[in-house]
Order: structure tokens, then C-alpha cells, then sequence
């Protein structure tokens, strides 16, 4: 027993032998590390006084620090950067669904700034501008060089004056100038209308609005429907969606989702992960639903469209969305201005992360019209037995019945014309009808 003892009484001093011999490195280690930072700071405080006093022309020293600021935080990623006094103004403005702009969301890549989707109804949805799209000039002035904020702020501009922005776009051999005239951006964040049977729920932005609105928006078409159980299914239409509010995009998935995770974000820290859950309730009663997503779909868009996919709730349709899985949180700072910073990624419910990835649909389908028709293929395509003289009457069909079946022909061929309108809704909407037949059959 006491041979026992006396080697565990030694296990313990050595462990504590040991302990000691490691812990010194690593106040040393981390004592250097303090010093390579502070010393770093000096050099930092060095270059600013020697570019105050003896660079060429007088600058601002708040202009040199903010710079140096922004500079930091952009050095990180994309979408980390800091916020002057006015653009967290803005983009407080922004979240509440009103601003003054352009109306485009934007990212920089390769040095230029890349659109990443205009917003329904502005000056540069009206303009043309397209998602993918590359700003290289504004106003003749080269963006390249600058940082994004910068760039943003060579856009900025009084309501109703003139811009002009150079486009360097794919499907175009040359870059072309477009000319914006600015405006006051009102954002309906959710537009929903009825098409036949169905509900299409078109969400441009996640901001304060935009669960309120899709609430409030899915009651009134289900209403001038008949009823949600006239309803055949819903299409959730987030192509060009930018993305905005976490919150609201996980308002959005549980309002079609009864259980189970929404989506998880994780920090740097284990505690600063979290989970977030559907609560009781589908405001679509169940019915199919239909996601269209494309490039310009991103961030709280890909977490919607990432989250009704998993759960199989959805069917995802159109082409790959854009793959931002991060997550920023605005920091308040000293002086009225803030700072975005990157603070977490967010994972679908099965786990995978979207980063630079983006969101997969379940049918990629490209936006295209349907192919031309000659006025002779239309012409034979059109005729039938009821062209022929003296054809024999149906007498299978009462007269009720003939027209249920009219008006079912009536609605396919509306949906046949919007294909040359919107190809990618006019496949969401077929799908709806192809499960409403199924359903009917069982």
C-alpha cells in the first residue's frame, strides 16, 4: 500500500514538475507575443506621424485613421469592413426598408465591384443592370483600387441626379455605359399575386418588413383563392435576393416548417454557436412548395432555400445560388459609426455549409425563353379534330364539365405564354400543377 502511495504521491510531483516546466514556455510565448504587438503598434504610429508631417500635400488625419481602419477589417474578407457615422445610418435605414441609392447589392472581386443582384423596382432594376454584372467606372472615374465602401461612395449622390456606371457584362463583347438616375429605394419586400391555383410569394430582401409582409401577403391571395385549401401550392420566388436580417430569414423557413432545426451558426468559440429551431405551424397548411433560386440568391435567401431543401419541404429550382455562409454582426463603436464584422458561419440543418459552395436546386433549370414558333408550326399545331367539318360532338361531357375543362385549357395556355416571359417560373409553376394532378389521382 505505502509502495502504492509513495508512486502516486510521485505521479502528482512530477505532474506538477512537468506542469511547471510547460507553463514557463508559455508565458514566455505569450509574454513575445504581447511585445510583437505592441511594437507592431509603434511602427503603426510611426507611419501615420511621418505621412502627417512629410507627405507632399496636408491630409486628414481622421481620413488616414479611418482608412487604416477599413483597411484592417477588409483585409479579413469581403464582407467584413467598417461603417462611417452616415453609412451605418443607411444601412439602419436600409434594414428598415427604405434608402436613397441605386438600389443594387454589391461585393468587389478582382478589384471591381460585382453585382451581386439589383432590387425589384429601382433605378438599376429599370436600368438593366443584372446580376453578375462588373462596375468598372463610375462616372468615368476607375473603381479598381478602391475598397468597396469606396467604391459605394462614388455611387452615392443627391436624389434625382444623374450617374453613370461602365458594364462589363458576360453575354456583351465590349463594356457599355448605363446611365441611373438616382432615387429614394422603397423596397416591398414581399410582392405576392396569385397565378391560377397557385401563390407566388416573390421576396426581394430580407429586412424588418418581410415576414409581416409574406404573412400577410400568402392570407390575402389564399383568400382571393378560395380558401388555402383551394390553394394547389406555393412558389417562393428568391432569385436576385441579396439576402439581410438572420432573424427574418428564419421567420421565412418556419412559416413552412412544423419541426427540426433551421439553421446553426458557429463562432470562433464553442459558445457563441447557435441553434435555432421551427416552431408549430405552416401558414401553407402543407401544400408544395417550389423555391426558385439563382446567382444572385444569397446569404438569408440560401439559409431559406438551404433549410425547406433539407426537410424535403421544398423542391429547389433554377441554377446554383450564390454561396455566402457567413454571418456579420454590426458593432456599434465610438463616434456614432460601426463596424461589420465577420462572426460566425451558418450550416443548413444537415450539417453542410454553403460557403463559396452555394445552394444546389434539386432541377437546375437556366433562365430561357421557350423556342420560336413560325406561324406555320403554330398553325398545325393548333389544329385538331374539332377543326374538321362535321366532326361528331363529345357526349361524354355534361355542359359543367365542359367548361371545367375549358378553363383548365385556358390556364395552360396562359402559363405556355409567360414561358417566353420568365422561363424558370413558368417550370415552378408546371411543377405545382403536375403534384396537383398526382394528388388528385390518390
Amino acid at each position: 500500500m505505502k509502495r502504492y502511495m509513495m508512486a502516486a504521491i510521485g505521479g502528482t510531483l512530477a505532474g506538477i514538475l512537468l506542469t511547471s516546466q510547460v507553463a514557463g514556455p508559455l508565458i514566455a510565448d505569450e509574454a513575445d507575443r504581447k511585445k510583437s504587438t505592441y511594437e507592431q503598434l509603434d511602427l503603426f504610429g510611426d507611419i501615420f506621424e511621418r505621412i502627417r508631417s512629410q507627405y507632399v500635400e496636408q491630409v486628414d488625419e481622421a481620413d488616414l485613421i479611418e482608412s487604416a481602419i477599413n483597411g484592417m477589417l477588409t483585409s479579413l474578407d469581403p464582407h467584413s469592413s467598417y461603417l462611417p457615422p452616415r453609412d451605418f445610418k443607411d444601412m439602419q435605414v436600409q434594414t428598415r426598408g427604405e434608402f436613397g441609392g441605386l438600389g443594387i447589392e454589391v461585393t468587389q472581386e478582382d478589384g471591381f465591384v460585382k453585382v451581386v443582384s439589383p432590387i425589384d423596382g429601382t433605378p438599376a432594376d429599370e436600368a438593366g443592370i443584372q446580376a453578375g454584372d462588373m462596375i468598372t467606372h463610375v462616372d468615368g472615374e476607375p473603381v479598381q483600387g478602391l475598397t468597396l465602401d469606396q467604391a459605394v461612395e462614388l455611387m452615392r449622390g443627391p436624389v434625382g441626379s444623374e450617374i453613370v456606371i461602365t458594364v462589363v457584362r458576360e453575354s456583351v463583347d465590349e463594356p457599355f455605359d448605363v446611365s441611373i438616375i438616382r432615387d429614394t429605394i422603397k423596397i416591398a419586400a414581399v410582392k405576392t399575386r396569385a397565378e391560377g391555383n397557385a401563390i407566388v410569394l416573390r421576396i426581394s430582401s430580407f429586412t424588418d418588413q418581410t415576414f409581416p409582409n409574406l404573412e400577410s401577403g400568402l392570407q390575402k391571395a389564399a383568400e382571393e383563392i378560395g380558401g388555402m385549401d383551394a390553394v394547389s401550392g406555393v412558389v417562393l420566388d428568391l432569385r436576385n435576393n441579396p439576402g439581410g436580417l438572420l432573424n427574418q430569414a428564419i421567420l421565412v423557413s418556419d412559416a413552412f416548417l412544423d419541426k427540426g432545426e433551421i439553421v446553426s451558426t458557429r463562432g470562433r468559440k464553442t459558445e457563441d454557436s447557435e441553434r435555432y429551431n421551427a416552431t408549430l405551424g405552416d401558414l401553407a397548411g402543407g401544400k408544395p412548395i417550389v423555391v426558385l433560386i439563382n446567382g444572385g440568391s444569397a446569404s438569408a435567401s440560401e439559409i431559406v432555400a438551404g433549410a425547406l431543401q433539407d426537410h424535403r419541404r421544398a423542391i429547389i429550382v433554377g441554377t446554383k445560388s450564390f454561396g455566402k455562409g457567413s454571418v456579420q454582426t454590426i458593432m456599434p463603436l465610438q463616434g456614432d459609426g460601426a463596424m461589420r464584422l465577420t462572426t460566425a458561419r451558418y450550416y443548413t440543418p444537415s450539417g453542410r455549409s454553403i460557403q463559396s459552395l452555394g445552394v444546389a436546386p434539386d432541377i437546375i433549370v437556366e433562365q430561357q425563353p421557350a423556342p420560336e414558333e413560325t406561324a406555320e408550326t403554330t398553325k398545325r399545331r393548333q389544329r385538331s379534330e374539332a377543326d374538321l367539318r362535321g366532326h361528331l360532338d363529345n357526349d361524354s361531357l355534361t355542359e359543367d364539365e365542359k367548361k371545367l375543362l375549358e378553363e383548365e385549357r385556358r390556364l395552360q395556355e396562359e402559363a405556355a405564354k409567360k414561358r417566353s416571359e420568365d422561363y424558370q417560373m413558368s417550370y415552378a409553376l408546371n411543377i405545382l400543377r403536375g403534384l396537383a394532378v398526382l394528388k388528385k389521382a390518390n
